[in-house]
């Protein structure tokens, strides 16, 4: 038996939404979902690529129901995240296909230890930029635990929060850099800490 939201045009699914209605959510997700992914595929060849664009479109739409306003149609504002999402793994690949294409060279031509310093130091600014770009709550506690070396409890006590929620921050924000660093950087930033 179909579901009375599949009914419902994307305006009412994104005022329902905005309610934090999560059955708006599953319809908008299964009304979209496949027109995304084969958007996304034909602009990206990995798979897994793919699906972690569209888990990060439909998370983003979630996580920010709330406060969600679309000045367009939902099919423009999800294509147009998509778009963006994707560009973003372009970019992504492309420095870290430059990155490795510049430790083989280093490797190969065994250049002196200034050279290993700039590619550090460059390394260090990729890693900076993506924590600035982490949800600011998330920033604020990874930051609290990786730079100022406090300990969950601590951290919980500070921001009044609990040791789970800690736990999980820091959980998603390493797994964020993982996915925006790719395992060779990400390696690197925890060999650094």
């Amino acid at each position: 038996m179909e579901s009375p939201y599949n009914l419902l045009t994307d305006n009412e699914l994104l005022a329902l939404l905005n309610k934090g209605d999560e059955n708006a959510f599953s319809v908008i997700y299964e009304r979209y979902w496949p027109l995304l992914l084969r958007h996304a595929k034909r602009m990206l060849s990995d798979d897994e690529d793919v699906r972690d664009v569209l888990q990060e479109v439909f998370s983003k739409l979630w996580n920010q129901a709330f406060d969600l306003e679309i000045n367009t149609t939902l099919a423009s504002y999800l294509y147009a995240l998509t778009r963006n999402r994707i560009l973003n793994v372009i970019a992504h690949q492309k420095v870290r296909t430059n990155h490795i294409d510049s430790l083989s060279s280093f490797m190969e031509n065994e250049q002196v230890a200034t050279d290993y310093l700039v590619r550090e130091r460059q390394l260090s600014l990729l890693i900076e930029k993506e924590i600035a770009l982490l949800p600011e709550k998330m920033r604020v506690i990874f930051d609290l635990s990786r730079n100022k070396h406090l300990s969950y409890k601590e951290i919980a006590q500070k921001l009044s929060i609990s040791e789970n929620t800690v736990k999980k921050q820091i959980n998603n924000a390493l797994k964020i850099l993982r996915l925006k660093l790719g395992l060779v950087a990400f390696i690197t930033f925890l060999l650094l800490k």
